[in-house]
C-alpha cells in the first residue's frame, strides 16, 4: 500500500497555497503553521533551489481522540501537506494517515485515520485546481 498521496496542481505555489488554506478551513481543520523550507534553509546559509512550503494542518477533535488512545501518535501530528515546485510545476504531497497510524498498532483508531485521510485528500484535490 502506498504511504504517500500526491497531486499535480494548477497555478503557482502562492495560488495553490491559498486554495489549500480555503479547503482546510472548509473541512473544519485549521492551519497550525506554514514552514517555508527554501527560506528557512537560506536563513541557515544553505542554498536550496526548489520552493517548498509545508502546511501543518489539524482537526482538534480528531487529534484529541487519537492522542487519548495513544500519546505516541503525537510524533505524527499535526498532519503535513507539502507544496513544492519541481521543473516549473507545483505538486502537493502528504504521508497518508492510515499508513502512519499503522506504525502505532492502534486498530481502534483506524476509522479515525481513514476519516482524516479522506478529508486531507479532499483538501489536496480542491487545492490542486
Amino acid at each position: 500500500m502506498d504511504m504517500i498521496y500526491e497531486r499535480s496542481a494548477k497555478g503557482n505555489l502562492e495560488e495553490v497555497g491559498q486554495r489549500l488554506e480555503i479547503a482546510v478551513k472548509a473541512r473544519k481543520f485549521g492551519v497550525i503553521g506554514v514552514l517555508d523550507l527554501q527560506a528557512k534553509m537560506k536563513e541557515k546559509g544553505v542554498a536550496f533551489a526548489n520552493p517548498c512550503r509545508i502546511y501543518e494542518v489539524c482537526n482538534p477533535q480528531k487529534a484529541k481522540q487519537v492522542l487519548e488512545a495513544d500519546m505516541r501518535i503525537s510524533t505524527a501530528l499535526p498532519c503535513r501537506i507539502s507544496l513544492y515546485e519541481k521543473d516549473g510545476k507545483v505538486t502537493l504531497a502528504t504521508l497518508l494517515p492510515t499508513g502512519t497510524f499503522r506504525l502505532f498498532g492502534q486498530k481502534a483508531m483506524e476509522p479515525v485515520a481513514e476519516e482524516v485521510e479522506r478529508e486531507i485528500k479532499g483538501m489536496m484535490d480542491e487545492a490542486a485546481g
